[in-house]
Order: structure tokens, then sequence, then C-alpha cells
């Protein structure tokens, strides 16, 4: 019985769990501001207890888990509406580095050293702090950079280049399985794209292990048993 009890309660901790967190956004770990980071090492402890000793009352776990994401979805409701009150509870960007140069007082604040500074440089590619126009310190510690405007990469705008749009590309099949509702969706049909696979040596849908079609009319074929991709034309 002890077993089956442990067994429900996982079930039912990781399903509430899943439930709350989805209500609350989809942030990575390491881009969590400090209030909800802190919500999730609360978190972990008490779902911890709760599932390592099966004498602790479950019903007071739940509710304090319901608490906990209840506290945490509300202050950050508050702190978007309210931002004084979110730069309280929160870390605002701070600029560290401005015209390649360390503004000293900044960086004494988030308590970042030099050595510090100059990794999450490389880790950018920026090896040159002269380079640097401003660095900020953001909420979650990473840290945004812009280049000066003599260091950054030339864009087809710079130049007066026209360009074509190029938005997202569309699976039509991955492993072997048609997504049909992409096809209707770009005025197409599975006879179409049969034929289409045959002209590339294809015979069936379970052959093809990825295909796709791009902006262009460009379609992107890998069979299931090579692991080369080749694109084809095609105009829609």
């Amino acid at each position: 019985m002890e077993y089956l009890k442990l067994t429900f309660r996982i079930i039912f901790i990781m399903g509430l769990l899943l439930i709350l967190i989805l209500m609350t956004g989809r942030r990575k770990i390491g881009e969590l501001p400090v209030f909800d980071f802190l919500t999730i090492i609360i978190l972990g402890n008490v779902v911890g207890a709760d599932i390592a000793d099966p004498k602790i009352p479950h019903l007071p776990t739940a509710y304090a888990i319901v608490l906990l994401i209840s506290i945490q979805y509300f202050i950050s409701h508050f702190t978007v509406k309210n931002r004084k009150f979110g730069g309280k509870v929160t870390f605002e960007p701070i600029v560290i580095l401005q015209n390649g140069k360390f503004i000293k007082s900044n960086m004494k604040k988030v308590r970042y050293s030099i050595e510090n500074v100059l990794m999450f440089l490389r880790e950018k590619g920026i090896f040159d702090i002269n380079e640097v126009e401003f660095a900020i310190v953001e909420d979650s510690g990473n840290i945004s950079v812009m280049k000066k405007s003599e260091f950054q990469p030339l864009t087809p705008n710079d130049m007066k280049i026209t360009t074509k749009y190029k938005g997202l590309t569309i699976p039509l099949i991955i492993d072997g399985r048609v997504y049909e509702e992409n096809l209707q969706k770009l005025g197409l049909n599975k006879i179409w794209l049969l034929e289409e696979l045959k002209r590339n040596g294809i015979n069936g849908f379970d052959e093809a292990f990825y295909v796709d079609i791009n902006t262009e009319g460009r379609l992107c074929i890998s069979k299931m048993a090579e692991t080369s991709i080749f694109r084809k034309n095609f105009i829609i």
C-alpha cells in the first residue's frame, strides 16, 4: 500500500505542477527573475519532502504548491502593472560597459568581476572591449551586447540591396507521416506530393524520413535509408 500511495502522490504532484507551471509562462530556468527562481527552489523542497516521506500529510503539500504558484503568479502580474514594485522584487537591467569602458560602480552593484564580463564577451565572439558600445546585465544574469556601428556586420539594407522574403519552412512529411493539414494550407494534396517523391526515387511516403517546403517553393527531401538531404525546385 505504501508503494501505491507513493505512486499516486508522484502522479498527482507532477500533474499539479505541470498545470500550474504552464500558467506561469515559457521561460527557461536561466532566464527566470529572482522571485520566480526562489519559488522554484521552495517548490522543489516541498515536493521532495512529500515524495520522500509518505508519513507527511498529502493535502497540506498540495495546498502549499497551489499557494506558492498563486503567489508567484500574482506577484509576476503585479510586477508588470507596477514598475516601481517590479524594481524592488526583481533585478533591473544595468549598464556595465559603455563606449568600451567599464562602469565600475555598476559592476559592484551586480557583483561582476572584469574576468566575468570578459568571459561573457568572448562567448559572444567579442575579444576587444573597444568594439562594445553597450553591455547590459539583464535581470536573468545574462549580458546583452551592442557593438559599435563600425564593428557591426554589413546588412543588405546597409548596401541598399533588395532581398526576397524568407519565412518558415513547412514540414510535409516527418518519419513517414504525411501532414495533410499543411498540404491543405498550401492548396496541395497527397497525390501531388507522392508524384514529387517518385520523381526523386521515393515510391511511398514511408520511404521519406523528412520533407518540407520553403517560401520559395523548394522541397527539402531526406530519404529514410539515407542521411543526405537535398532540395528540389518547385513553384507553388
